[in-house]
């Protein structure tokens, strides 16, 4: 049987090779709820989910290409103080949002500042990085 096109409830707890915990829905007391195959979630975790029955659980395993991506240098941005406002405040290593080129806000990561340049890494957070889900399907709807 398969989820494709069905609305699907989930629980899982998402954790890198090295057992830290990323995310979990467990935590937050309330399953996520998508549209199994409409592209709404990570390839991986989709296709994982596709052909799940309710009730099961069921361990996986997601490589970069199949999740965030590989880590794009490309991504990594030098800014000079001087062209950015309020570059004072920023945060190192914390994300912030900037304006994107629709005009849309971006998340970014303020990597560091140093000599007058501030550098953004605006690849996702879980780029580059093997994920691992325990997926428990609670709820397949129409």
């Amino acid at each position: 049987m398969s989820n494709e096109g069905k609305k699907v409830k989930i629980h899982y707890v998402g954790t890198l090779d090295d057992g830290e915990q990323f995310d979990s829905s467990v935590d937050r007391g309330e399953p996520i709820e998508f549209v199994c195959g409409a592209g709404q979630v990570i390839p991986g975790f989709d296709e994982a989910v596709m052909t799940m029955e309710v009730g099961e659980k069921r361990d996986i395993h997601i490589e970069p290409a199949d999740a965030y991506g590989e880590f794009d240098e490309a991504l990594v941005q030098e800014i000079p103080l001087s062209h950015i406002p309020n570059a004072e405040q920023l945060p190192v290593g914390q994300q912030i949002y900037m304006q994107g080129p629709g005009g849309q806000p971006m998340p970014v990561t303020v990597t560091k500042i140093e000599d007058g340049v501030a550098t953004f890494d605006m690849n996702h957070p879980l780029a580059g990085k093997a994920l691992n889900f325990a997926l428990e399907l609670v709820e397949v709807g129409d």
